[in-house]
């Protein structure tokens, strides 16, 4: 097992295989394939299941996570991704915002596993609806099937004072006639006029169809 270059040493490959270290051994979320070497267990971490692994696995240059890093997860479903993200950040904390309540129950059981994940039922639209449980956020990382994604994702960040943002953009979510190309070069220019410097932007082919990752940040950085 060998960590990944670019992941602060909290993302792990083997045989071309992502991982990340369990944070609660023995546990699984989705089915995911758990493996045991000198003592530690890690989690494989599927690509095809999240979008914050693909970006990874097609080879994505920025990473910004940390071991204390304070994490608002716009979009978290069930918890696929949090969990992992929960991983690589053991000392911080995982801000987990979902809107559909079917989902959110799911994501509440999935938090249960995690003493470092926090499930918020919330629209990601509005911030101040959650603002009293998050206080403030290292990242924004967001996955929602909506239009006005980079604005959202901005919205978020202003809110919570966030260094760094990560955008996992939708094409088929903000305009079903219009190419992808033309959205992904459109979402890129609202978070610059926004304020915020691009530090990376890759689609995610050949995991998700019509999706771009957008890594950003301060200007300040």
């Amino acid at each position: 097992m060998e960590a990944v270059d670019r992941t602060n040493g909290r993302v792990f490959s083997d045989r071309g295989r992502l991982y990340t270290e369990s944070l609660c051994p023995g546990k699984r979320i989705y089915g995911e394939r758990l493996v045991s070497v000198s003592g530690t267990e890690y989690r494989e971490w599927d690509p095809r299941r999240s979008k914050l692994s693909a970006y990874l696995s097609a080879g994505g240059r920025s990473f910004p996570f940390g071991t204390g890093s304070r994490v608002l997860y716009l979009g978290a479903s069930s918890g696929t991704t949090a969990s992992h993200v929960a991983d690589i950040c053991p000392e911080g904390k995982v801000f987990c915002v979902e809107f559909a309540q079917r989902m959110f129950r799911e994501l509440v059981s999935t938090c249960g596993t995690r003493p470092n994940m926090m499930p918020i039922l919330g629209d990601a639209t509005k911030p101040d609806g959650y603002s009293m449980f998050v206080g403030s956020a290292d990242i924004v990382y967001q996955d929602v099937a909506q239009k006005r994604q980079a604005d959202i994702i901005c919205d978020n960040m202003d809110a919570f004072g966030a260094q760094y943002g990560m955008v996992a953009v939708k094409a088929r979510s903000e305009d079903v006639t219009a190419s992808p190309e033309s959205i992904f070069a459109a979402a890129e220019g609202r978070i610059k006029e926004r304020g915020f410097r691009i530090i990376d932007e890759l689609s995610l082919e050949p995991y998700e169809k019509s999706h771009e990752m957008i890594v950003f940040g301060r200007k300040s950085l």
